[in-house]
């Protein structure tokens, strides 16, 4: 099978090794995602809801760019630094997975690679053939 590795082309790609997003056949994985934008800011500010809003739109953005949508989607996991946004978090989840329903993982971390960020999200995608 083919493989397609996708790179937003931040520094840190290069520096540690990792691509933002692998497609091989069906299967899209997506890295750990942060609400930052391509300068480094913290989209959403201090709300988890919009935090999680911003995480998912930036993977919604590479799952299209490799050939696959939200609807494809099969696994979350979610890394969060307060349990206590749970209700939030949860909330904007549904809004855009209600319908898919995917597996979902959601853990408490001590922190995140930036300090600003309250949510990292990984997923992955089978896209049908």
């Amino acid at each position: 099978m083919k493989r397609r590795n996708f790179s937003t082309g931040t520094p840190w790609e290069n520096e540690v090794g990792y691509s933002r997003a692998v497609r091989i056949g069906p299967h899209v994985i997506v890295t750990g995602t942060l609400a930052a934008d391509s300068d480094g800011n913290m989209l959403g500010g201090d709300d988890a809801y919009a935090q999680t809003v911003a995480v998912i739109r930036k993977i919604e953005a590479v799952l299209n760019e490799a050939g696959a949508a939200l609807t494809d989607v099969v696994r979350t996991r979610m890394y969060v630094t307060n349990l206590d946004d749970a209700p939030a978090i949860g909330r904007a989840h549904r809004e855009f997975f209600g319908d898919v329903r995917p597996a979902a993982t959601m853990i408490e971390v001590s922190r995140l690679f930036t300090p600003e960020a309250l949510i990292e999200i990984e997923a992955d995608a089978i896209v049908a053939e």
